[in-house]
C-alpha cells in the first residue's frame, strides 16, 4: 500500500446555491461531515482546508486537522488552487487525495479501488485524474504526488489560480472512472434537489 494523505476543500462561496453546501445534509448527515467520514477510511491524516474553521469544528471529530484558507488580512478566497497549496505544504506522504467537500455520491469502495491502482501509475505522473464528459481534467477528485509542490507553488506565486492550465503542462496520467455520478458536485438548488431524490 502506498502512503496516502488526504485533503478536503471547503472554501467555496456557494454562491449559486444560496446557502453553505458544506452544510447541506443527505440523511440527516452534513457533506462535509460525510465526505470526512469516508476519506477518513482510507487516507491519514485528512486536512480539512477552509476559512471558516469555526463554523465546522463542531461537526467534524475532535482530532480533525484544519488549515485556515486565506491570510489574516485578505477580503476573500483565491481560490481552490492556492487552498491546496497551502495544504499540500503539511504533506509528508508520498500521494494526498484531493477532494471537494460536496461530493454526495463519493463512495468508499471506489476510493479504494483507485487507491489501489496508485502503486501501478507511471513515476513521471504528478497526478491520477478523471475527466469529465466534456475532457476536462476533474482536479478535485484525485490524486497528486507531494513533489508537484515546486511546481505548484511557482505556478501560484506567478499569480495563477486556475487548476486546468497548471494540469495542462503537467505529466497527468488519467483515472479511469465507470460511473460519472462520482464526479457530481451541487453547485444549485436544482442540482441539490436531484441529489436528495435518488
Amino acid at each position: 500500500m502506498v502512503s496516502l494523505a488526504a485533503i478536503v476543500l471547503a472554501g467555496g462561496q456557494s454562491s449559486r446555491m444560496g446557502q453553505d453546501k458544506a452544510l447541506l445534509e443527505l440523511g440527516g448527515i452534513p457533506l462535509i461531515q460525510r465526505t470526512y467520514q469516508i476519506v477518513r477510511q482510507c487516507a491519514d491524516p485528512v486536512y480539512v482546508v477552509t476559512p471558516w474553521i469555526e463554523r465546522y469544528r463542531h461537526i467534524l471529530p475532535p482530532d480533525c486537522e484544519f488549515i485556515q484558507e486565506w491570510q489574516p488580512g485578505e477580503a476573500k478566497a483565491h481560490g481552490p488552487l492556492v487552498g491546496f497549496a497551502q495544504a499540500l505544504i503539511h504533506i509528508k506522504t508520498e500521494w494526498v487525495l484531493l477532494l471537494a467537500c460536496d461530493l454526495p455520491y463519493l463512495k468508499l469502495e471506489v476510493l479504494k479501488n483507485w487507491i489501489a491502482d496508485l502503486g501501478n501509475v507511471s513515476p513521471e505522473a504528478i497526478a491520477l485524474l478523471p475527466k469529465n464528459p466534456q475532457g476536462w481534467w476533474e482536479p478535485l477528485c484525485g490524486f497528486y504526488r507531494y513533489n508537484c509542490l515546486p511546481e505548484l507553488t511557482e505556478f501560484v506565486e506567478s499569480g495563477g489560480r486556475s487548476f486546468q492550465k497548471w494540469l495542462t503542462h503537467q505529466p497527468v496520467q488519467e483515472l479511469t472512472l465507470d460511473d460519472m455520478q462520482m464526479l457530481f458536485n451541487c453547485n444549485t438548488p436544482e442540482e441539490w434537489a436531484i441529489a436528495k431524490s435518488e
